[in-house]
């Protein structure tokens, strides 16, 4: 089940995830401090471990487009560290996916397979006895991604 998760975002997001993203998560971290965002670097902004694990406070500071670009890799790293109970980057990231949606939207910019994506793994983490995550992805479900969230205006019929 989270290796479907991962393969769904892998191909929901591919196109966004090959772009070079605005702002990277260093950037990100960068206006968390109060300081200008550097430019990409391919060496220094490769979406390692220790990338995610030190620049995961930016994740809050991404527009859409560059958000969808790390959203391939922070599921792929939620699945990997599921077991573990503190971690600021899969805590940056449900948090990135409980409401409000921003403006522009991050949220309404998102295709039905990249939904479906989010959803398998908000599924994963809230539903996986492995999981030391379940409050935290069943407080996003319930707010934002699942039938009947409470935060979510939704046309006749549910996702």
């Amino acid at each position: 089940m989270s290796s479907d998760a991962v393969v769904l975002a892998k191909l929901a997001f591919r196109a966004d995830a090959d772009r070079r993203p605005l702002l990277t998560l260093r950037g990100g971290d960068a206006l968390d401090n109060h300081a200008s965002p550097p430019s990409f670097d391919d060496i220094i902004d490769e979406t390692t471990d220790a990338y995610l694990e030190k620049y995961s406070w930016g994740i809050a500071h991404l527009d859409a487009a560059s958000w969808r670009h790390y959203v391939p890799r922070l599921i792929e790293y939620a699945v990997a560290h599921r077991t573990v109970g503190s971690g600021l980057v899969i805590d940056a990231f449900l948090s990135s996916l409980r409401p409000p949606d921003r403006t522009p939207p991050r949220f309404g910019s998102l295709s039905n397979d990249q939904e479906a994506a989010i959803i398998a793994i908000l599924e994963n983490l809230a539903f996986s006895s492995e999981s030391a995550w379940v409050r935290e992805a069943a407080v996003a479900l319930e707010e934002y991604w699942a039938p009947g969230s409470l935060y979510r205006s939704r046309g006749v019929t549910d996702v």
